[in-house]
């Protein structure tokens, strides 16, 4: 390949990791790169919570816009914040391998807080999920708002009266920002593609195609696919409080899954297993189970939620 890639990337610390993995992993191939920063609409607007800005592919749509523009050639995101639709012309590159895929709660002096029923323990997360999850395990609790980068999400819990924030694993892994005072929270259903990078590229550019194929990590695509039609037929979209995992092991998928009321007083959850030669549909067939089995009604109360938020 003659031409350098240029790889798209927001300016966030953990983005630019994400980016210079990719970098790191094609300049290992050979190819020549540079990174071109493009922030999105979610890093600008720190006012409203995420589920409130009613703009699809808020940390990837300014990233699509250059590369159909062609001033970048690549786009890396964090997996889960991508849109389940693609923009039409531009199509999944890549999937590297999983990371870790777990939240945690970080919190100021000790966990000895989640056990208290006395008193009412201030939890922070601009995730719906993560505060329904948590609020199903500590309905005593209340949980509040925070959004920002990672950085700047630390800071503001540092600065605050609240007892822990939760966090996604690997973003604070990877930047080297894990905390002495941290749980992983293993009982908590990630994201759907959570702890997972992508990469994406115009469909017409068989070049780059060509290039970020060799990136690809199969199983985790598989996985990721699996967790993401889930969420699709759901028609949950990024926002909603939807969790899923998908973990591979000698040729069978085993998926957990569900779908959570915003106050985590209901729920519709799903385990079960597959045979990985049928990935393409397994995705679509869990999430079908879940609308059949009360996820239908539950959905539409979400959203009508939202709506009126």
């Amino acid at each position: 390949m003659s031409k350098t890639i240029r790889i798209g990337t927001r300016s966030s610390q953990l983005a630019l990791w994400q980016a210079n993995k990719v970098k790191a992993l094609l300049e290992e191939k050979g190819f020549a790169t540079e990174l071109v920063k493009v922030d999105g609409h979610g890093d600008q607007d720190l006012s409203k919570p995420l589920h409130q800005l009613g703009t699809v592919g808020l940390f990837t749509k300014n990233l699509d816009d250059a590369m159909l523009a062609g001033r970048i050639d690549i786009a890396v995101h964090s997996l889960k914040d991508v849109p389940t639709d693609l923009h039409p012309n531009i199509t999944q590159a890549a999937v590297l391998k999983r990371g870790m895929h777990h939240d945690i709660i970080v919190y100021k002096k000790g966990a000895e807080f989640c056990e208290d029923t006395d008193d009412t323990p201030i939890i922070a997360t601009g995730s719906l999920r993560r505060k329904a999850q948590w609020l199903a395990k500590y309905p005593n609790h209340q949980v509040v708002p925070l959004r920002g980068n990672v950085n700047t999400r630390l800071r503001k819990l540092n600065e605050s009266n609240w007892l822990g924030a939760i966090f996604a694993q690997a973003g604070l892994d990877r930047i080297n920002l894990l905390p002495e005072k941290y749980t992983v929270l293993e009982w908590m259903t990630p994201a759907p593609a959570q702890g997972a990078i992508m990469v994406t590229a115009l469909k017409a550019d068989n070049e780059t195609l060509q290039a970020c194929s060799s990136l690809n990590h199969k199983d985790t695509a598989v996985c990721v696919r699996i967790e993401r039609d889930f969420m699709k037929t759901l028609e949950g979209g990024c926002t909603a409080p939807i969790g899923a995992k998908v973990t591979l092991n000698k040729g069978l998928i085993h998926f957990e899954g569900g779908v959570y009321s915003l106050n985590g007083k209901k729920s519709v959850l799903l385990k079960e297993i597959g045979d990985v030669v049928d990935f393409e549909s397994l995705g679509i067939r869990f999430g079908t189970q879940v609308l059949n089995n009360g996820g239908k009604e539950l959905m539409q109360e979400i959203l009508k939620e939202i709506e009126n938020e």
